[in-house]
Formats: structure tokens, C-alpha cells, sequence
């Protein structure tokens, strides 16, 4: 076999994991491993982080400003469609009508319209990622969606209808992300590690939303304009973009200050190389017939399903339900999902450890995280649609969406258990299906609820996405699996197959 294509020996990967073996890792720097990857003896200085470490960080980074780019939007249309009050002596004084007289039905298209670009990019943008690496479509897809924001209230102004246009794009742009993100993981991130790097970049998503809430829900009642919540996350995302270039390398092999230890760590514990990942050919037909893949995508579309309605419509319930100012709805509308951002990392964290350290099977490890995670927010939406006041709905909204972070540490790593050369497709795949949420719930809910001050008709929003977290655990529950699939195998004829295609 040609050297240039040999896959990495599976006997290496084991002589670096076995008792005796002296091969280290900069993240205990000096330190043996075992087949976890966890450090036995020769501590060293803690500011010393490894380099797959730092590119997590950048990723959540990344993906702070990626929801923070989509998120801004729900709380400023409310700004821009509503009078504008202030409070004096304890008095709510209205000072000006609304900036724009959009209808309910207008509000919803606006909101859903990014989501029409974002579908029809995830599953080219995986291939794509997958072939030419997922660095450069990470960064740029976030990079032009920065600079699409800057110029929202510019097009806003103009027209509802360009407003409609530059959301498309911006879902264009960031429907290649997700995929992204997981071709990066699959050369970066040791098998034992996965779920723990894995959610702690996903974990990004929760506090850039929070951060998107809380500032644009400041900024919409104090003495600025609305104009600025779009300038001021704009601007953070392009200096962002900028730090990925030059920190961020597509593998470890080419980062300049990655140590060998690190090296030979990944690369053998992660058991195939890049050309390996861009040069065979994804078996699409039997992705497509994967009851796994399939578990996956209804996962995916489940838990976005109640993301996305909340994360549309929350700021929108927090205001006209539950009377509360715009300021403090912002907040109380970020709350479940900083929640969710501290238990997606410590989701993912806690499933490596079961994984390695008490030997529960990884099918166990994601069926548990996901189907307990699913049943826990149905109970919980649930009891917010019953009891419709101020602190049961916080409560209970803040507990069904925060919990769902579990749920990430299950179906979101779940492309790598089973596929993880393919892993970046897998991912373009079961988003967009889980990107369908995004564009049915914010029309759905506008038709619902024809009156925004009805709760009677927003409960009926809480009980369905409960229905749908029920049959997604059930789904999920029997069809999911933590085992690499026989299509995903690379064939023990690697150089021949990829070679000459036409060989088998």
C-alpha cells in the first residue's frame, strides 16, 4: 500500500494507549496515556493549554457570534414594531408610535425568512467541508453573515422585502457552519474527548443567544436606537473572523505550534488521515438508508423544533403575556438558554466519563442524554402551558429549554459515533431537517396565536412542541446507535479504492 494513503495501523494506536507506553499529550505535557486519553504522572504548568483546546475555544467563540448575528433580530423587530415607552416616576410613557406598522403575518416571514437560505446550504456545505476542509466555510460563512447584519437597518428601512432578501443570505451563509465545525472535529478531536470538545463549541450557541438578548433587549429601551443592536453584533463577528485566520489551521499537522506528542495523540487515536477523508466517496444511498442517520435527523428536528419557536417568539410571550418590560423580558428570555449553554458542556463532559471511566457503551451514553433530555422538556412545557404565570412560566420554560442541553451531548456528536470521515455530511443532513422548525414554527405560531395577548392560544403552542418531544424520544430511543456503520468503513483495498473509483 502506498504510503501516501496508508491508513494509520490500528497496533499504533494501541501501543499509545497501552500501560507502559511513554507517548504524550501537551494537554498533561509529559504525561502517559491511557486509552482515554487522561494523564497518569509529570503534571505540568496549567498555561500551557493544547492546541485543540484553543481551537475549541475560537469555536465557541464562533458560535457565540453566529447566534448572536440571528438571534438580535427577535428582540429588535419587537423594538422596531412597537411604541416607544419609557419609565417615569413607576409610569410607562408611550413618546413615539412604532418605528415600522408591520402585521403579525409580516413579523412571522421576517423571522422565518432566514431559515429558507439556511436549509439549502447544510448538506453542500458538509460535502463541500468534508472535501476542502471545514475551516475556511466556518469563518466565512460567519464573516459575510457579519457583514450582511451591518447593513440590516440600512435595508429595513428601505423595504420589508430587502429586509426579507438579506436574511435569506445570511441563512445561506451559516447553513454551512454545522457541518463545518464537525469536518474540523473529525481530524481534531480524540475519540475519548469528542463529545466533551465537541459541546463545549456547540455550548457557544446558548451564550451568544444570551448575550443577543440581554444586550439588544438593553439597547431597544435605553437612549439608542434599534439600528445599534445590528451594528454593535456586526462588528463584534468581523474581529472575531479575523482572529480565526490567523489562530485556527484545518488539521493538526499544520498548525506551527502544535507539540508531536499532541500530534501522534490525535492522529492516532483518531485512526485515519485527511486524505482519507477527502478522497473517498460518501456512500450516499446508504446514508439516505440508515435507520441511525435517521434517529439522528428526527433528534435534530425535535430539539430545534422547541428551540426555534422559543428563541423566535419568547421575547414576543414575555411581553405581551406576561407584562413584563422589554428589558426584563430580554433577560427572562435569555435565561433558559444560559442554562442551556452551562448543560451542554457539562452534558458533554459528563458523557466522556461515563464512557470512559464506568464503560456504558456510547449508544447507552447518547440514548440516555437524549431520550431522558426529551421527556424532561415535554413534562416541563407541559406544566408552563397549565399554569400560564409569570414564575411558573419562567421556571418551567427556563427548565424545558436549559435541559435540552443534555440532549446535545447525545444526537449533535452522534454523526462522529457512527460515520466520522462522513461525520461533516451526516451533519449537513440531520440539520436540515432540524432547520425545518425554523421555518414552520414562527408561521405556525402566527397563525395560532392571532391574538398576542391570548394565553388560552399560546398554550396551545406549549403542548404541541411537547407532543413532538415525546415522539422523538420514542423515535431516537429505538432507531439510534454509537457503533461506526458498515458503509463508513474504509475498505481494506484503501489505495486501490481511491485510485480508480471504478476498481470495486
Amino acid at each position: 500500500m502506498d504510503s501516501e494513503h496508508q491508513p494509520l495501523a490500528s497496533s499504533s494506536a494501541t501501543e499509545l494507549y497501552t500501560e507502559g507506553s511513554h507517548t504524550t499529550d501537551p494537554a498533561f505535557s509529559h504525561e502517559s496515556l491511557d486509552v482515554t486519553g487522561k494523564a497518569s504522572s509529570n503534571a505540568t504548568p496549567w498555561y500551557i493549554p493544547p492546541k485543540r483546546y484553543i481551537i475549541a475555544l475560537m469555536v465557541f467563540l464562533g458560535f457565540a457570534n453566529l447566534y448572536s448575528l440571528r438571534v438580535n433580530l427577535s428582540v429588535a423587530i419587537v423594538a422596531m414594531t412597537s411604541n416607544k415607552s419609557v419609565v417615569i416616576n413607576g409610569t410607562l410613557h408611550t413618546i413615539s408610535g412604532p418605528y415600522f406598522h408591520w402585521s403579525n403575518y409580516l413579523r412571522g416571514q421576517i423571522l422565518a425568512s432566514f431559515f429558507y437560505g439556511y436549509i439549502v446550504t447544510q448538506i453542500p456545505g458538509g460535502y463541500l467541508s468534508n472535501r476542502y476542509g471545514g475551516k475556511h466555510f466556518f469563518g466565512i460563512g460567519i464573516f459575510i453573515t457579519a457583514l450582511l447584519t451591518l447593513t440590516t437597518p440600512l435595508l429595513a428601512t428601505w423595504s420589508p422585502n430587502l429586509l426579507i432578501a438579506c436574511r435569506v443570505l445570511e441563512g445561506l451563509c451559516e447553513g454551512v457552519t454545522y457541518p463545518a465545525i464537525h469536518a474540523l472535529w473529525s481530524k481534531w478531536a480524540p475519540p475519548a474527548e469528542r463529545t466533551k470538545l465537541a459541546t463545549f463549541g456547540f455550548s457557544g450557541s446558548y451564550i451568544g443567544t444570551v448575550l443577543a438578548l440581554v444586550i439588544s433587549g438593553s439597547l431597544a429601551e435605553s437612549t439608542a436606537e434599534w439600528q445599534s443592536i445590528f451594528y454593535i453584533f456586526g462588528s463584534l463577528a468581523v474581529i472575531w473572523f479575523l482572529l480565526w485566520v490567523i489562530v485556527v489551521t484545518e488539521n493538526p499537522a499544520s498548525h506551527p505550534g502544535i507539540t508531536t506528542a499532541e500530534l501522534d495523540y490525535i492522529q492516532n487515536s483518531i485512526g485515519f488521515t485527511e486524505e482519507q477523508t477527502k478522497r473517498a466517496h460518501p456512500p450516499w444511498l446508504q446514508m439516505i438508508k440508515s435507520a441511525p442517520v435517521w434517529a439522528i435527523a428526527t433528534a435534530h428536528f425535535v430539539e430545534n423544533w422547541g428551540f426555534y419557536t422559543w428563541l423566535t417568539e419568547l421575547p414576543t410571550f414575555m411581553t405581551h403575556v406576561l407584562k413584563f418590560h422589554m428589558k426584563e423580558g430580554g433577560f427572562l428570555s435569555a435565561l433558559p438558554y444560559l442554562v442551556m449553554g452551562i448543560v451542554v458542556f457539562m452534558g458533554g463532559y459528563f458523557a466522556d466519563v461515563l464512557r470512559s471511566s464506568f464503560n456504558i457503551s456510547t449508544v447507552a451514553v447518547r440514548k440516555i442524554f437524549t431520550c431522558g433530555a426529551f421527556l424532561i422538556q415535554a413534562v416541563f412545557m407541559i406544566a408552563a402551558g397549565y399554569l400560564m404565570s409569570r414564575a411558573a412560566a419562567v421556571v418551567c420554560l427556563t427548565v424545558a429549554v436549559g435541559v435540552g442541553g443534555f440532549a446535545w451531548a447525545g444526537f449533535s456528536v452522534n454523526h462522529l459515533d457512527i460515520a466520522p470521515q462522513y461525520a461533516s455530511i451526516l451533519m449537513g443532513l440531520s440539520n436540515t431537517f432540524a432547520t425545518l422548525p425554523g421555518i414552520i414554527s414562527p408561521g405556525l405560531t402566527s397563525v395560532v396565536v392571532t391574538d398576542q395577548d391570548s394565553s388560552g392560544e399560546w398554550q396551545i403552542v406549549f403542548y404541541l412542541a411537547a407532543c413532538i418531544y415525546g415522539i422523538g424520544a420514542f423515535i431516537y430511543g429505538i432507531l439510534a446507535s454509537g457503533e461506526t456503520q458498515s458503509w463508513a468503513q474504509l475498505p481494506a483495498s484503501y489505495h486501490s479504492y481511491v485510485d480508480d473509483p471504478e476498481a470495486e
